[in-house]
């Protein structure tokens, strides 16, 4: 495992099981995922130049994790801002609430997909950066 600098943030390498056959990541709820999911969803299909994300998250959980192509996602504390790369199809990453996030560089075959602790919640999104920032105890980015 991985330690990030982001706090609520960190890498997770994920048990690969394979032979010459090829490659298998389960990925299992109070053995490998710390959290019942209660959400699974996934982005493709990004258009070249765009950037997904930015937003943050008032209780939310979640794990991302490319499992084709990669992207960076941009992990803010309000402490620090940190790029973290998603390359690889066993590693991912915990998101804990009041991370903001944002997703650049997805690749043309980029599938991102993210597991969550609870269902869509639109009370819990924070979409504006500034009051992300007022409610971590900073003033406006």
């Amino acid at each position: 495992m991985s330690v990030l600098t982001v706090a609520g943030c960190r890498l997770i390498d994920l048990p690969v099981r394979g032979d010459k056959r090829g490659s298998l990541v389960a990925v299992e709820v109070g053995t490998t995922l710390p959290f019942p999911i209660e959400r699974v969803y996934y982005i493709y299909g990004t258009l070249p130049g765009v950037s997904r994300g930015f937003h943050a998250h008032r209780k939310l959980r979640q794990w991302a994790i490319a499992v084709s192509g990669s992207c960076t996602m941009l992990l803010d504390d309000g402490a620090q801002r940190v790029p973290v790369r998603l390359d690889r199809p066993d590693k991912a990453l915990e998101l804990g609430p009041m991370i903001w996030r944002e997703i650049h560089d997805l690749s043309p075959d980029a599938v991102l997909m993210v597991l969550a602790d609870t269902a869509y919640d639109e009370a819990d999104y924070i979409r504006s950066y500034d009051d992300f920032r007022a409610m971590v105890g900073l003033g406006p980015g």
